[in-house]
């Protein structure tokens, strides 16, 4: 068994390896990531499905332990593979999502900054163009969107967000190249969110 603090030396890998035997050890996956997938739920959910966003982490990360025997463990991080089962789990939710796009549009732009808050100027102009926003994403296929989200919320780079949404890199660049297209048209010619310089592929 580990001592305190060995953990903090092993790869994701090889906690999901050791857990085939020891299955403890894969509440230390939880601890480095449970927080970062449930606000990643909650962004996506919004205010309208904090429990529901609670419930999606942790659906995750049970989905997660029973398929660890198939986990790949050359990829010593695992944040892609629990966010390509978190974004299926809340694609199971998707009228969830449709009531929060809708109340995106309705509330003025104003109110969006506090709940969003960033302080760059960038984002306050994107805050004031999030109701357009909203629609364009509504509008996007699914996948799409999904990519853009895990590229522009959870931060994931293009070869992470391959990962988990099962893409090839080339497919991820060609896929944001058209919806920067298509989001700049819909904006008016602005894309904060968008910016080419993310292209870290």
């Amino acid at each position: 068994m580990a001592q305190p603090g060995q953990a903090a030396g092993l790869s994701d890998a090889n906690l999901i390896e050791r857990s085939l035997a020891d299955p403890d050890r894969f509440a230390e996956i939880f601890d480095r990531h449970g927080g970062e997938i449930l606000r990643y739920a909650h962004a996506r959910l919004g205010p309208l499905g904090p429990d529901l966003a609670e419930d999606i982490t942790a659906e995750t990360f049970l989905a997660a332990f029973r398929r660890r025997d198939s986990y790949d463990t050359s990829r010593a991080d695992a944040r892609p593979w629990l966010y390509g089962i978190a974004v299926r789990l809340i694609g199971k939710h998707r009228r969830a999502e449709a009531r929060y796009r809708h109340m995106l549009r309705s509330v003025p732009p104003e109110r969006l900054t506090d709940d969003f808050g960033d302080r760059s100027a960038e984002r306050v102009t994107a805050e004031r163009l999030r109701p357009r926003l909203a629609a364009v994403l509504g509008s996007l296929p699914r996948q799409d969107r999904e990519l853009l989200l895990l590229i522009a919320w959870a931060g994931l780079s293009y070869e992470e967000a391959a990962q988990a949404l099962g893409l090839t890199i080339s497919a991820v660049k060609s896929r944001l190249h058209r919806i920067r297209a298509t989001t700049r048209e819909a904006l008016g010619g602005a894309h904060p969110a968008l910016s080419e310089e993310r292209d870290n592929g």
